[in-house]
This record gives C-alpha cells, structure tokens and sequence, in this order.
C-alpha cells in the first residue's frame, strides 16, 4: 500500500515540488486540508481532502478541519504496539508516514499596522499545533516538516535511507516541531498580555523566542564560540540592516554597531555621526552637513577612530564617502548610501557597509544573563527634556550652551559608567568611560580635551557625592556642568560651581550603563 503524508499549510513555499517528488519517487498518497488540497489539486497531483477522508465536513468557518481521530489516531499510533495497530484495524485508520504542517502567519498579522484584537485572534492556529505536537511525540514512527526550508534534507535523507529516515534525524525534525510550537505561543501570549495591560510592567514570566539567523566565527576572543540569533520569526532590528560591502560581521562588530545604532538615535534633526570603540563612543558630533559631523567626530578623537565603528544618522554621499576611505574602519552604518558613495567605498572592500533605513527602531527591553538565569529591564528610553531641568547655580546658560548641555547628556547616557563627556561646538571633546570613581573619569575626559577644555561643557552620568570633581572641571576651564543631582551633598556642588562662576544643572535622571 502506498505511504500516506498530511500537508496542511499555510506557507506554501516548495509544497509543490516536495510533493511531486513524494509521488514520483516514494509513492505517497496525500490528504490535505483547504487551501493546500486546492493548491496540491490545481497542480495536477492526486489529493483527497481531509473532510472526505474523515467524513466530517469542516465547521465553524474553517475552525475544526483536522481535529478528528482519523487524524490524530494515524499520526499518533505506535506502529510497534499490537493494541494501536488493533485500534487503527478496527477504526478504518490509515498511520501517516509524514505530516506537513505549518501554521497560520499569527506574527505576521500583528506586525500590520491597524491590526484588531479579532483580526488576531482568528490568525491563531489550533489543528496545526495540534497536530505538530502529536507528530513530534511519535517521531519514532513518523517524520514532521513545519518549516519549507526542512523539504529538500527530507528528500535528500530519503534518498539516502532508501525511503526510511533515519530515527536520528526524525528526532531533529521533531525538536524542531516543539521548537516551532513553543515560540509560536509566545508570540500569542506576548500580544495578549500587551493587548490586556496598559502598565509598563515586566512579565511575571518571560521567555526568548529566538532561531540562528548566523553562525560567527567566534565570540569575544577567538577561544569562545558565539552565534547571532533572530528573535521572532519577522526580522526586525539588525536582522532587516542590508550589507553592501565587506567581511562577515563577528560578534564583537554586532556588539558595537548596537552601540553605535542607540547613541545615533539620540539625533533626528541635525546630521550627526558617532565613532565607537570598544563599545564606548570616542567621537560624537553634530554638523552642518553629514560630511562636517563625521570630520568633527574623527577629529575628537582620531587616535581611538582607527579601527572604530561608524554611525551616521543621514545617508553617506559622495564626500563623507571619500573622508569614510581615509582611515581604517570596521563597520559603517547608515540609513542610506548614494550610488556614487558606494562606488567610492568600493575601494575599501573590507569595511563592513550597511545599510538600516530605521536606526531608532530598538529593543523596548534589555537582559543580562546571571548565573541561573537573567535579569530584564525595560530600556533606557527616557527622552531628555530640558524643561524639566533645574538649574541650580547663579549663573544661567544661555540658549547656546543650553543646546551644548544636551548635546553633553545625550552622548553621555551611552558611555559605560563611571560616565564624563566633556563637548564643545556639538562636538566630544573628552570621554572618560568605565572608570571605579568618578573623579579618575574627569580627569581622564579633562586630559583628552587638554586646551580645548576652556569654555566647554562637561556632563556626567551620575551625581557628585563631593565638590572635588567641580573644582577639577573648573581649574581645566569647564564653565557649565550637567548632572542628575540627588547627592546628599549636592549642595557642596552648587556651592562649589557659585563660587567658580560655573552654570549647573540637574536633570532628574540617572543614566549608569554597565
């Protein structure tokens, strides 16, 4: 008797010529469901729908199709169990050999702008992973496929094993199917808990819904393997970014490039470009045009640039492409590159291009793995807003050094903690990253400015606990200094910046990156 396979999809990517191959090579016959018994039929190939087969029509528009023991009883029968082959004898059950089955696009649907919480709902599949659960239990007498990129292994081990596949590789084939089902609920139960709270609250239970999307050459150091994961089944993110050029990207330029894609996303108005090493800006500015803003990034700091990772918040022309060839650079990210750009960059064939038209499009949560678990939080987001700032001093800002005390605080919020960004003319002029006290950070963001110190603004990540690091921006020239406060000492600040004839303010908020 000829073996029997279930297709039922929604996917219809290679259903064709998988099943053509099915039955020219191995003689399988087919039942299906709607629209795949429609397709399977259209392209000529013999297919009994599963309402005949079972005897049930399908109801409730489409609800029930699958959900019946002549299904579930041939897909879950142990072959090697004398009282199941019984029960399949005495219920007129054909056992499937093979089950198909992908499931309604429940992600895609939500993904669309204007979706309705009914319109969702009826995008939740139930036969489907119903029947890829059953069909992943009894991989030892079966094989599932739930994925069109699975077709053409299965044909190729089936040619291999002379038309048995191997147990091994039907247990891959179901871990997949568990795998396909678990994320699929995930997604359904992430949207319902979005629809059904208001509240920006953590989950009390949270889980990744991931797949490979590529495996690096290794991790951090070469000692460490590494691979980059896609969450969800729509790219999002990195995931949608276009390469035009360049090696392969490594974890360490992912790593960096996320860096560069949040401190970028600080700017939406004025042409800016931000250069980052080790995961720590090193030059950030804001120009005229694209051109300008990345020469005065590279001029901040042009030592730490070499070798660096390059984001820009407009599209590379012409001449950002030239000053771009000028230096060695890891990776350039943009929202667009013009033709002549590209052929210009063309000459650096190494450097890593890419092109991600959405750079403020970003995680809502962040996660720290710990041992046992992780921790999770919702995203640093906070928008500054300098009407909410106090200023603290005598001495007020004006308009203009207003402008330069935010441009301070946004670069400073994505400079790992203890965080000093000292800046002048929209431009970095001293970073001081990731140092055990707050003063050794000043001090090394002091130094790097050297002269260029007199009359520039210095920003810090957290509060003062002592007057120390005001009297040392002071003596370097610093007139104006932007902080969160809430120091039990912050009035030792304050004194401290009257009586240096600095401005001060606060802005309410902390920004410690770790």
């Amino acid at each position: 008797m000829a073996r029997l396979a279930l297709l039922s999809v929604s996917n219809k990517t290679g259903l064709i010529d998988l099943a053509r191959s099915l039955v020219e090579e191995f003689d399988f016959e087919f039942i299906s469901s709607g629209g795949t018994a429609k397709a399977l039929k259209d392209a000529g190939l013999p297919v009994t729908k599963v309402a005949d087969y079972t005897g049930s029509p399908e109801i409730l528009g489409g609800r029930v199709k699958t959900l019946h023991p002549r299904i579930h009883g041939g897909i879950l029968a142990r072959r090697d169990i004398p009282e199941d082959v019984a029960d399949l004898e005495n219920n007129q059950i054909r056992p499937i050999d093979l089950v198909v089955v992908n499931l309604y696009p429940f992600e895609e649907t939500i993904a669309k702008l204007g979706v309705t919480l009914p319109e969702a709902i009826e995008q939740i599949d139930i036969g489907g992973p119903a029947m890829l659960r059953a069909a992943s239990k009894n991989f030892a007498h079966l094989t599932i496929l739930c994925e069109p990129t699975q077709y053409e292994e299965y044909l190729q081990e089936m040619h291999r094993s002379n038309g048995e596949p191997s147990l091994e590789f039907r247990q891959k084939c179901a871990l997949k199917g568990f795998l396909h089902t678990s994320s699929y609920d995930q997604t359904i139960a992430a949207y319902l808990s979005q629809s059904l709270s208001k509240e920006a609250e953590l989950p009390q239970q949270y889980t990744l819904r991931s797949k490979q999307l590529q495996s690096l050459r290794y991790g951090e150091n070469p000692h460490q393997s590494a691979a980059w994961y896609q969450t969800g089944t729509t790219p999002t993110g990195w995931a949608t970014a276009t390469q035009l050029q360049g090696k392969e990207l490594s974890y360490n330029n992912l790593v960096d490039l996320e860096a560069a894609r949040r401190i970028i996303s600080e700017f939406s108005d004025s042409p800016a470009a931000a250069i980052i090493k080790h995961n720590n800006p090193c030059g950030v500015a804001l120009g005229n045009t694209i051109q300008e803003a990345y020469q005065k990034a590279f001029n901040a700091d042009s030592v730490s640039a070499f070798g660096g990772i390059v984001a820009l918040n407009h599209p590379i022309d012409a001449g950002t492409a030239t000053e771009l060839t000028k230096t060695f650079l890891e990776c350039v990210v943009a929202p667009g590159c013009e033709a002549q750009a590209q052929d210009i960059l063309a000459a650096k064939s190494k450097v890593r291009i890419l092109i991600l038209p959405n750079l403020s499009s970003g995680p809502k949560e962040t996660i720290k793995v710990i041992a046992g678990g992780f921790l999770l939080q919702a995203s640093d987001d906070a928008v500054a807003n300098t009407s909410t700032w106090q200023i603290v001093t005598e001495k007020q800002p004006s308009d203009d050094e207003l402008e330069e005390l935010l441009f301070a605080w946004k670069v400073c919020k994505h400079v790992k903690s203890n965080a000093i960004v000292v800046s002048g003319d929209r431009t970095t002029l001293g970073v001081g990253a990731g140092q055990m006290n707050r003063v050794g950070s000043v001090k090394i963001a002091l130094e790097q400015a050297g002269e260029k110190a007199k009359g520039a603004i210095l920003a810090s990540d957290g509060f003062f606990p002592f007057d120390d690091s005001v009297k040392t921006a002071a003596a370097a020239g610093i007139k104006g200094i932007v902080q969160p406060g809430g120091s039990l000492r912050d009035q030792d600040s304050i004194l401290a910046a009257n009586e240096l004839g600095l401005v001060m303010v606060l802005t309410g908020i902390r920004h410690f990156l770790h």
